[in-house]
């Protein structure tokens, strides 16, 4: 079993049950939008201003979230263009009465920094 990365998490939240169907699982598109979030405030940070996200790579989920759960988003910023961002993603859950974490999915996020106007602009330029 691995464990979760060893940096803080970009946010960590508590799955509630306006966030799960009739069977008490998470959505998975409630569990992809805390991932987006995540990546979106890394983009932001690096970039120094508004970015978008253009496009999410390769998830899969691996195990279910439940009610209840704390779920942990990890990222960190890979590729930098000139004006796009590639931030890896992770989720991880937790009981909340247990001490051991499972990865639940992960993805690529690629971001574009963009000006006022939402046109394109070198990274690191506001």
């Amino acid at each position: 079993m691995s464990s979760p990365p060893s940096q803080e998490p970009v946010i960590r939240v508590t799955a509630m049950p306006a966030d799960a169907n009739a069977y008490g699982d998470i959505f998975g598109g409630w569990l992809m939008s805390l991932m987006d979030m995540g990546a979106g405030l890394i983009a932001a940070r690096h970039s120094r201003g508004r970015a978008v996200t253009v496009a999410m790579d390769g998830m899969q989920f691996l195990l279910p979230v439940k009610v209840g759960d704390e779920v942990s988003v990890y990222g960190s910023l890979g590729r930098v263009g000139r004006s796009s961002m590639v931030i890896a993603i992770e989720a991880w859950r937790r009981n909340r009465h247990q001490d051991v974490a499972h990865k639940v999915t992960e993805a690529t996020f690629t971001f574009v920094a963009v000006d006022e106007d939402g046109r394109p602009r070198p990274v690191g330029q506001e």
